[in-house]
C-alpha cells in the first residue's frame, strides 16, 4: 500500500491552511498514494498553548464544514484520508477527533482522542473531553485502520487494544515539539523517545506505524514561553520497527511511502507475541497503580 504523508506548517488563517492541504493532498495522490494521513489539528495553529474560551470557536460539528471539504477531496482523488478536527459535540463539550474518509468521500469512522495532556504549552484538558468511543479500528477499502491521536502514542495499551480488535496498521496524527528552555541534548532525548516508543508499538504488535507530525515554529500568544518548535520527523515503521521513512526535523514534506501489508502476518509467525500473552495475569493493568 502506498501511504501519503503531509508534514506541514500552519498559520492563523484557517482557510489558507485548508487550501494548502488540498494542494498537498493532490500532490501525493498524483504520485499514487492510496492512504493519506494529515497531522493533528491541521486546520489551525496549535491553539492549546494558552487557555482561552475564544479558541473554542474553532470547534465545529461532525459532520460539518470541514468534513464536507475533506470528504470532497477524498472523493475527487479516490483516496482514503485521515484527518484531525476539533469537534463540537454540544455547547461546551468538545473533542480532539480524527475523522477517516472513504474513497467515495463518505465518513468511514472517527476516533476521539483518549489521553488528554495538561502540560506547559499543551493545555489540552481545557479544550478537550476525553474520548468515549474506545479503541475501535476503522474499516476502509485499504484495510482496518487503528487511528489514535498524539498523546495516545505514548501508551502501549491503546496500540495493543487496536491490534487485538484487528487493526492492520497503526496511525497517529501528531503535534509535538521542543520546549525552548530545555537543552539541545534534552530535546533530542525527547524526540528519540517519542519515535522509539512508537516503533515499539510496531514490534510488539507486528504492525506498521504511520506518524505524521507538525513542523515549524508557533509562538505563544501569551508570551509566557518562547512558543513551540514542532520537530517534524514524521515517519513510517514496518512491523519489526524498521524505519521505512523518516522525515525532516524542520521542513515541510509531501512523501509517498510503500508499505508491504502482507509481511505483517509473516512477522507475527516469527514473533507470536499475541499467542504467548499471559492474559490471565494482566488484571493489574486495569488499576491506576499497584499499591
Amino acid at each position: 500500500m502506498k501511504v501519503g504523508i503531509i508534514q506541514q506548517s500552519c498559520t492563523s488563517d484557517v482557510q489558507a491552511n485548508m487550501e494548502k492541504l488540498a494542494r498537498n493532498i493532490a500532490d501525493v495522490a498524483s504520485r499514487g498514494a492510496e492512504l493519506i494521513v494529515l497531522q493533528e489539528l491541521h486546520n489551525s495553529l496549535y491553539f492549546c498553548q494558552v487557555e482561552s474560551v475564544d479558541n473554542c470557536g474553532l470547534a465545529e460539528p461532525i459532520p460539518g464544514p470541514s468534513t464536507q471539504f475533506y470528504g470532497e477531496i477524498a472523493r475527487k482523488h479516490g483516496i482514503v484520508l485521515v484527518t484531525s478536527l476539533y469537534e463540537r459535540r454540544a455547547p461546551g463539550l468538545y473533542h480532539n477527533t480524527a475523522v477517516v474518509f472513504e474513497k467515495d468521500g463518505t465518513i468511514a469512522g472517527k476516533y476521539r482522542k483518549m489521553h488528554i495532556p495538561d502540560d506547559p504549552a499543551y493545555y489540552e484538558k481545557f479544550y478537550f473531553t476525553p474520548g468515549d468511543i474506545g479503541f475501535q479500528p476503522i474499516d476502509t477499502s485499504v484495510g482496518r485502520l487503528g487511528v489514535q491521536v498524539c498523546w495516545d502514542q505514548w501508551y502501549p495499551e491503546g496500540a495493543r487494544l487496536m491490534a487485538l480488535a484487528g487493526a492492520e496498521i497503526l496511525i497517529y496524527p501528531t503535534a509535538i515539539g521542543y520546549e525552548s528552555s530545555d537543552t539541545p541534548e534534552e530535546q533530542e532525548r525527547q524526540r528519540g523517545a517519542w519515535q522509539t516508543v512508537q516503533r515499539g508499538h510496531a514490534v510488539a504488535n507486528g504492525l506498521p506505524v504511520v506518524t505524521v507530525n507538525r513542523v515549524g515554529h508557533e509562538p505563544d500568544p501569551s508570551g509566557q514561553t518562547n512558543g513551540i518548535q514542532f520537530w517534524g520527523t514524521s515517519f513510517v515503521a514496518g512491523p519489526q520497527g524498521e524505519l521505512l521513512y523518516e522525515g525532516n526535523k524542520d521542513k515541510e514534506e509531501n512523501v509517498v511511502v510503500e508499505v508491504d501489508m502482507k509481511r505483517c502476518e509473516q512477522v507475527r509467525r516469527w514473533w507470536p507475541f499475541l499467542r504467548d500473552r499471559r492474559i490471565e495475569c494482566f488484571g493489574g493493568l486495569t488499576k491506576r497503580f499497584l499499591d
